[in-house]
């Protein structure tokens, strides 16, 4: 069931993120943004900032007021501009300025947990290391029968057993949009839903 997911998901979504990026670098800056914010708002964001700051080296040398100011329209912006600068500051010292490519050594930078390092990984160099359960890719799994978790980690767990390895990635970023334009929290649209037949919460 689940390679039959992917297959009809794929031709209606790509495979990638709705954030915009060019480097990982600038990926991780956009995911620490995106914490409970809208990613078309981190977008409009990004362009602007990315201009003026766009590597480790620069965010570093950047006081955390003019981080702030770049990106005051955010949720939560001044926990964010601070953990950007840490960030920053880790990889320059740590790292050469890299991203690193491992989750222990991405969930240990400020603001970034399992589910953001996930998405870095395979978003930024292609790395399945595991499923981002995010909200959406957890209220369609459930949906589609394929976890009772309630929580994200024993939910991915459940559902690395179930995804082949290689598609970890994909499966998360296709289910995010499903979840984000179809499989909606409030009233599905399930005469949109490429999965409607295969669906199992489909007459609830």
């Amino acid at each position: 069931m689940v390679e039959e997911i992917i297959k009809r998901l794929e031709k209606v979504f790509p495979d990638k993120l709705e954030l915009n990026f060019s480097t990982p670098f600038e990926l991780v800056v956009a995911v620490v943004l995106s914490a409970q914010e809208r990613d078309a708002k981190v977008n409009e964001v990004t362009k602007e900032l990315f201009k003026k700051f766009n590597t480790p080296q620069q965010f570093a040398n950047a006081s955390l007021e003019e981080i702030e100011k770049e990106i005051s329209s955010i949720s939560f912006y001044r926990k964010k501009a601070e953990y950007i600068k840490k960030i920053s500051q880790i990889l320059v010292e740590k790292y050469e300025g890299e991203v690193p490519k491992s989750i222990e050594e991405l969930e240990k930078l400020p603001g970034i947990g399992r589910k953001s390092a996930n998405m870095i990984l395979y978003n930024a160099f292609g790395i399945n290391e595991g499923i981002a359960v995010d909200r959406h890719v957890l209220r369609v799994s459930q949906r589609l029968g394929l976890t009772k978790q309630q929580k994200p980690e024993k939910a991915e767990q459940e559902l690395m057993k179930l995804v082949p390895k290689d598609q970890w990635g994909k499966f998360s970023n296709l289910l995010i949009l499903l979840g984000r334009y179809i499989c909606t929290a409030q009233k599905p649209k399930h005469s949109e839903c490429p999965l409607y037949d295969l669906c199992p919460s489909r007459e609830l």
